[in-house]
């Protein structure tokens, strides 16, 4: 079973939502979901929501088709930010010059999966 959340257009530089989204990738979700509570970084805010709407989603998928869902089971089998729209804004400077300031967004996405089986396909 697999199951998958994006968050798009988070106001968060991408370069710092991957340094979040490499301490969690690979991680059961009940860990990755402890460890980014207590990350001291911006971004674990967002990644968290992420990870907390990919297990629920994951849930829904096992409650849809009828499968026994065991939550201590899922891991995070893909996780990955990618560029958003970077906003352009403009700072006033001095001899009426302008500075150009780019505000970047993400797109969080994370995919968990429960590990397959000996004959599962």
């Amino acid at each position: 079973m697999e199951a998958k959340a994006i968050a798009r257009h988070v106001r968060v530089t991408p370069m710092k939502a991957r340094r979040v989204v490499n301490l969690v990738r690979g991680k059961q979700t009940n860990e990755a979901l402890a460890i980014l509570k207590f990350a001291p970084q911006a971004a674990s805010e967002p990644v968290f929501k992420v990870v907390a709407s990919a297990v629920a989603n994951a849930r829904a998928a096992a409650d849809r088709e009828g499968v026994a869902f065991n939550e201590d089971e899922l891991f995070i089998s893909e996780a990955f930010v990618d560029d958003g729209p970077t906003m352009k804004r403009f700072q006033p400077r001095a001899q009426g010059r302008a500075y150009q300031i780019k505000k970047r967004t993400s797109h969080v996405t994370v995919v968990v999966a429960t590990p397959k089986k000996g004959g599962e396909e």
